[in-house]
């Protein structure tokens, strides 16, 4: 059996345990947390998972990386908006990390962390099944 195969088989797995995982993180910090969390703390890690979700309609087969030819761009430009879909959540669970650093009455550190973990993680997934998945 080649790696390959080894890495289309487990691959999946592997993205949803990392998945589970981040999410896990969040749901620990809202249900640990003190305070009642506000929904703009739940907006990076929703936002990421649509991310997640939007890498993975694009198959790598149908990308063409040649820099002359002008088929499919479309995909490419639904790749590039995916990313930034990704970086912003990713920027804004940092802020509220910081935000909540600093502030002493909303929710504590530890739920600023576990959303950056949990966008993290949950980008990291997308692209662990990104390249795992053929056809």
């Amino acid at each position: 059996m080649d790696l390959s195969e080894v890495w289309a088989i487990f691959g999946p797995a592997v993205a949803g345990a990392v998945f589970g995982a981040g999410w896990w993180f969040w749901i620990d910090a809202v249900v640990c947390s003190s305070v009642t969390v506000s929904f703009v703390h739940y907006l990076p890690g929703i936002f990421a998972s649509i991310a997640a979700v939007m890498f993975n309609c694009v198959r790598k087969e149908d990308i063409d990386y040649s820099p002359y030819d002008e088929g499919e761009w479309r995909l490419k430009l639904w790749l590039f908006f995916a990313y930034v879909v990704s970086f912003v959540s990713l920027a804004a669970s940092v802020g509220l990390l910081i935000q909540d650093s600093l502030v002493k009455t909303g929710p504590s550190s530890w739920t600023g962390t576990a959303g950056v973990l949990q966008c993290v993680f949950v980008l990291i997934s997308g692209l662990i099944y990104w390249t795992s998945h053929s056809e």
